[in-house]
Parts: C-alpha cells; sequence; structure tokens
C-alpha cells in the first residue's frame, strides 16, 4: 500500500471567520490585528494580500499598503472554536493525524481508498464537509510525504487541491526558489543564492559533496527535500476524544435495506478505526440527516467498551428504532466515544469478546498485508457489487 499524506490549511483562516461571521466585511480587505504603532498583523484576507500586506507585518506598514484596509482586533475564541469544529472533520478522514496548529493539520490517507475511489476524491470531499459544516474554505495538498503534501497545499492556494504524484516530484519542485524548501528562511536563502542556488533544481543538480562543504549535515538535508524525499512519521498527539464515519450520499436513502446495509459499513469502518488506536468506545452515536436537512441524533452507552463491528451495529440498529423515519436520509454517522486503552473489563462474557476481537485484528492484519479485497464481509461485498451495477448502467445510458 502506497503512503499517501494530506495536508489541509485553511485560507486566510482568522480574516475567514471575521468575514463569515460578519457579512459586511465580505469581499474587502480585512486585517486582523491591532492597528496601534505596535501593532502586527496576525492574518490579512486575500483582498489585502493584493496589495501585499502579510501575517507578521508591522500594522503601520499595512496602513502604507493597504489605506482602505479594514482593522479587526482577533476574537480567539471564535477562532479556536471554529478550530476544534475543523479538527473533528478531519479525524472522520485519517487513522493518523497530527495537528500543526489552529488551522492546519497532516493526515494519513493511506487506507482511506477503500470508499474513496481517488485522490482527489479524498481531497473534495474534506474541503465539501469542512464548508458545509463550518462555512470555511481549506486548501488541500495530497503527496507521498508530509513535505510535499505541505508544499502542494501552497500550489493552488486559495480553495486549492493539489496532488504530487509518485515519480513527479523531482519534476514538480524543480522550478521553484529554494526558499519553498522545508527549513529554508532568509539567512540559509541568502546563503544559497550566494552560493549559486536559485532554484531547487540548482540544488538536485549539485556536485556530489558541494552542499555538504557549504552546510555541514543540513547539506544532504537540503539535498534530500529537493528530490522530495522525507520520511517523517504522522505524529498523533492529540488525545482522541471520538472516532467517528459519516457519508453524505448523492441520493437519499429510502430502502431499508440499503440503509442497513450503510450502517453496517459506517460501523465496520469505526471498529477497525478504534482497533488500529487500541481503544475501545463505551458510548455509541448514530446521525441521521433527513433530505429536508433535519438532523437527529441518538446515543447510547454500555458498561464495558467495544471495537467490534456486530457490537457497535448492534446499537445502532438499536438507535435507529428511535428515530422516526418519515422521509428519505441524505447523511449517516456512527460515531465511538467515551474511549478507553488497555483491556476490556472483567465480565462472563470477556473471554468470548477476546476471541472475536483476536478474530477481528487478524483479519485487519491480512487487509493491511494483502489489501483490503483479500478478505472482505459480506455487506461489503454488496456495496461493491451495488456501485458496479450503477457504473454498468452508466454506460449504458
Amino acid at each position: 500500500m502506497k503512503r499517501w499524506i494530506m495536508h489541509v490549511d485553511m485560507d486566510a483562516f482568522f480574516a475567514s471567520v471575521e468575514q463569515r461571521d460578519n457579512p459586511e466585511l465580505r469581499g474587502k480587505p480585512v486585517i486582523v490585528g491591532g492597528d496601534s504603532r505596535r501593532g502586527v498583523v496576525a492574518t490579512a484576507s486575500y483582498e489585502a494580500r493584493k496589495f501585499g500586506v502579510h501575517s507578521a507585518m508591522p500594522s503601520l506598514k499595512a496602513h502604507e499598503l493597504c489605506p482602505e484596509g479594514i482593522f479587526v482586533r482577533p476574537r480567539f475564541d471564535a477562532y479556536k472554536k471554529a478550530s476544534d469544529e475543523i479538527h473533528q472533520i478531519m479525524l472522520h478522514y485519517a487513522d493518523a493525524y497530527e495537528p500543526i496548529s489552529l488551522d492546519e493539520a497532516f493526515l494519513d490517507i493511506s487506507g482511506m481508498g477503500e470508499k474513496y475511489k481517488t485522490l482527489g476524491a479524498i481531497g473534495r470531499a474534506i474541503k465539501k464537509e469542512i464548508y458545509d459544516k463550518v462555512h470555511l474554505v481549506a486548501s488541500v495538498g495530497i503527496a507521498p510525504n508530509k513535505f510535499l503534501a505541505k508544499m502542494a497545499s501552497d500550489m493552488d492556494k486559495p480553495d486549492g487541491l493539489f496532488i504530487i504524484p509518485y515519480g513527479k516530484e523531482k519534476e514538480i519542485l524543480a522550478p521553484l526558489p529554494v526558499r519553498r524548501l522545508w527549513g529554508v528562511g532568509k539567512v540559509t536563502e541568502k546563503r544559497l543564492i550566494a552560493s549559486g542556488y536559485k532554484t531547487i533544481a540548482d540544488i538536485q543538480n549539485a556536485p556530489p559533496g558541494e552542499l555538504e562543504s557549504l552546510f555541514g549535515s543540513r547539506g544532504g538535508e537540503l539535498r534530500a527535500l529537493a528530490f522530495g524525499k522525507d520520511d517523517r512519521p504522522i505524529e498523533s498527539e492529540r488525545k482522541i476524544k471520538s472516532i467517528g464515519d459519516e457519508e453524505t450520499y448523492e441520493h437519499d436513502l429510502t430502502d431499508p435495506e440499503e440503509i442497513d446495509r450503510q450502517i453496517a459499513i459506517h460501523s465496520d469502518i469505526v471498529a477497525q478505526r478504534l482497533r488500529k488506536h487500541d481503544l475501545t468506545a463505551r458510548t455509541i452515536s448514530l446521525k441521521i440527516r433527513f433530505g429536508s436537512f433535519e438532523t437527529v441524533m441518538r446515543s447510547m452507552s454500555r458498561e464495558d467498551g467495544t471495537n467490534l463491528q456486530e457490537e457497535i451495529y448492534a446499537m445502532c440498529q438499536e438507535l435507529l428504532q428511535r428515530i422516526p423515519i418519515r422521509e428519505g436520509i441524505r447523511l449517516i454517522g456512527v460515531t465511538g466515544s467515551n474511549l478507553s486503552s488497555g483491556p476490556r473489563m472483567t465480565s462472563l462474557f470477556s473471554h468470548d469478546w477476546e476471541k472475536r476481537e483476536k478474530a477481528a485484528r487478524a483479519m485487519d492484519e491480512i487487509q493491511k498485508k494483502f489489501g483490503r479485497q483479500a478478505l472482505r464481509k459480506g455487506f461489503w461485498l454488496e456495496e461493491e457489487a451495488k456501485k458496479d451495477s450503477g457504473k454498468e448502467k452508466s454506460k449504458d445510458e
């Protein structure tokens, strides 16, 4: 399985929150930060950036460049609230997730091909969900590693989606200025340019040992980055509070069998993610959004946590009975919360549960080693058959 990393970066985050919350600011040059003599720009909207205004710039300079700029004092509570909502959405798209700041994160999406057939589909899905739920625009970069993914997210801003495929790393990096390499600040950039390295292609073509003689061990790191090499893992430092999966369907679901199958699929995805993190969930929630956009969520808890599909599915079936279905279903979501790690609490049925969890983990390992198609549950096969049938029908039409 190829490794794919996605970098999600919100566009002009603070300024975008201000424009979202105050319609009068939309389309205008908004500058977030103090406007006093000692003030500093925190973020500028893209309308203000056209005048050369950027973050960390003294406010007086921003005034000079953009006399019509509207200065807004930061509202960090509002930014934190929006950030929490965005990061919660991100958790649905990856098993490994590394938050970088309020408005950006790395996600390992290597195993998401099961649900999304293309990398572009994953990127579009997370951008759409963030916009639909938080009403903010994100740019997304997808690539084989963190360095390239972060670079990709900046290639087509704002509202961008850029993918750097395997085998194209050198070609895409070559024409870019050396300052685009990770960790190259103003001082290193000046030294590189003074030594004749203006573009990343210049570094790629450097004679063996020359960069090392100029920059020591840093020279080898620059060379590796110039060829798009970066082996750093995703470091998940944030404590996960919930693990969920949801999907908005192209057509409202009305068939009880189809609704049942979708709940089974979401239950399986949540169970696998729980096992990957060595977690169990005591609380399971079922979310239903109808065609009218009415959204209903029901939850139930149990004494012992679980990370087994069949138990999560059974709880969801019970929860479904508590939701009157009067119209087509637009979205289904399943979430596990009240998480805990370590062994399950002792009970009369713990031995049976341990056997079933061991079998589930064995299935996880087979799929990891040989691909998800190597061993499948029946409802997944039914889903694939339905999609294949839909493709054939569209071809006939």
